[in-house]
């Protein structure tokens, strides 16, 4: 059984993912997640800016060598080129997972329906909601009030038993109501459905509310043991939602981000061109060598401005892809060691 003291960590170790306090970690939650990957990308073409200019100044590089500076141009071209092929390979990877056969596509309209079908049971409502923050608000509802009905139900069982089950279940209301609050305040869209999906650590309450199901089965009553299953299944139905809605969200992503950077990868390679021919008459530059530095800083920036977009991009997919990086109640964000039960191997039993 669970032990008093081991009771009292239950509500503590689920990480609660995405939230950051302080100036400092909201800035850099901003920066991987939160801010438009569009002004994202032009606040670091800005860093660019600065830096070459800072660099300027204090005398570390010039614009005067036209030998230094066409190689430059000659590897920026190479390497923009080399970036529009990844976002090939991407577009490739998409689409692949977008091709289908009628049978398979018949199976996951199916899939689909008969998971909304599972949702609108579970909730007791007649049809699930089209809108993905709907939906999951329409669950977390589902949780809370599986999660009251568990309490209500384990009142008259014994004092252990039932002290894990309060914990458990205030440990639940507590989350339940953090993310209902910032559900209220998401705007419509996929994306701030995979936010909310991330910022609720249903996996750690999944793995929880397993191991009393299965360290108390003896002990709860037919009602208790129903309550946590009804529990159980609300919670496996939230999980699956999040990473529904996080496939969808990210094959929209690297599709945008594959759009953009075409739309910059055609100016960035004219720039480059232009920073060769700057310096292609053999009577030197063709700008005032005072607007010189600007003019070529300025191209520079331009040229960068694909793998500007590609890490502000990366940034967001690969941060929400780390974050949620489970399959239930298997964490690989926790240590081995994490968690307030013992569950290494007994021959006992």
């Amino acid at each position: 059984m669970v032990s008093s003291e081991s009771d009292e960590t239950i509500e503590s170790y689920g990480a609660r993912i995405g939230t950051r306090s302080g100036p400092l970690p909201r800035a850099r939650e901003w920066l991987l997640i939160e801010g438009d990957r569009i002004v994202v990308t032009a606040l670091l073409s800005v860093v660019i800016i600065f830096v070459i200019l800072v660099l300027h100044e204090i005398g570390l590089i010039s614009f005067v060598n036209p030998n230094s500076v066409t190689r430059v141009a000659s590897g920026m071209i190479a390497g923009t080129f080399s970036l529009v092929t990844l976002v090939v390979s991407i577009n490739q990877l998409i689409l692949s997972q977008e091709f289908a056969s009628a049978g398979k596509a018949q199976e996951r309209l199916e899939s689909v329906i008969g998971f909304r079908a599972d949702v609108a049971d579970e909730a007791s409502v007649s049809a699930s909601p089209a809108s993905p923050t709907k939906l999951l608000e329409l669950l977390v509802e589902s949780i809370s009030r599986d999660a009251n009905a568990l309490d209500d139900a384990a009142t008259d069982h014994e004092e252990e038993v039932r002290r894990a089950i309060t914990r458990y279940t205030n440990a639940v209301q507590a989350e339940t109501d953090r993310i209902d609050e910032t559900l209220e305040h998401a705007s419509f869209g996929t994306f701030s459905a995979v936010l909310a999906a991330a910022d609720y650590d249903e996996d750690w309450q999944l793995y929880v509310g397993s191991h009393l199901r299965s360290a108390h089965a003896d002990s709860l009553s037919p009602t208790a043991t129903e309550r946590l299953d009804d529990l159980i299944e609300s919670l496996k139905l939230f999980h699956v939602a999040g990473e529904q809605f996080k496939t969808t969200y990210l094959q929209r992503e690297l599709t945008r981000f594959s759009q953009l950077t075409v739309y910059c990868g055609v100016p960035s390679i004219l720039s480059a061109i232009l920073i060769g021919l700057l310096y292609a008459d053999v009577t030197g530059p063709s700008v005032n060598i005072a607007a010189l530095p600007y003019v070529a800083i300025g191209l520079i920036v331009i040229v960068l401005s694909p793998l500007a977009l590609l890490v502000s991009f990366i940034l967001r997919t690969t941060t929400i892809t780390r974050r949620t990086a489970s399959s239930g109640p298997m964490l690989p964000q926790k240590d081995p060691e994490e968690g307030p039960f013992d569950v290494t191997y007994s021959e006992e039993g």
